[in-house]
This record gives C-alpha cells, structure tokens and sequence, in this order.
C-alpha cells in the first residue's frame, strides 16, 4: 500500500455524515500525527475550508503525492482499495478483474 504523507491529496472512500463530506471528495493530508491518523484539509470550488478532521488510513487512498508531484495510477488506486478489504472481497475483485481481461482481450 502507498505511504501516506502530508500535502499528499486523498479520497474518501466512505462518508463522514458528521462533517456532510460525500464517498469520494478529495483533500489534503496537512498534518501527521501517527502513522495511521491525519488531519486532513477538505476545500470547496472558492478555495474555503469546509471541513477540517483527522482520519485514519483505512478511511482514504492516496491519488496524488506530493513528493513526486504525480497522480497515483489507476491500478495502485485500485490495489490500494483491495488492500482494505476483507479476503473474500478482495477474491471477488480479483475475479472481476480477470473477467475484464478476457472480455477486453476478445474486443482485440
């Protein structure tokens, strides 16, 4: 799984209902405090804050760092997800997958 740092740009992957913060908005990681809690930053299109709150690493995955100035590709984001999940999760991921192969190999 892909270290999380500050100023590094994440994605829910659930909601936060306390702080009305959707599956799938994006923020920044602006402070660490262990290796698995971060303060992180959610802005509106204005640029204002609009919700400030720790998380924890299971709660988000990395789409961009900050220390390579790069999008996270698609298949890390990916790998990312299935590393949280639960092992029969993770099979039925897995099997998709190879689903989508063989369907994409036939279009060839």
């Amino acid at each position: 799984m892909i270290e999380a740092q500050p100023f590094d740009v994440v994605e829910l992957l659930y909601p936060i209902p306390a702080e009305d913060l959707p599956a799938g908005i994006q923020g920044t990681l602006v402070h660490q405090y262990d290796s698995n809690t971060f303060e992180t930053e959610f802005i509106n299109e204005l640029g204002e804050t609009i919700a400030l709150c720790p998380l924890k690493r299971k709660q988000f995955i990395v789409v961009w760092q900050a220390s390579t100035e790069q999008a996270v590709p698609v298949s890390e984001q990916v790998a990312q997800v299935v590393a949280l999940l639960p092992q029969p999760a993770g099979t039925e991921v897995l099997n998709y997958a190879r689903y989508l192969s063989t369907k994409s190999a036939i279009a060839i």
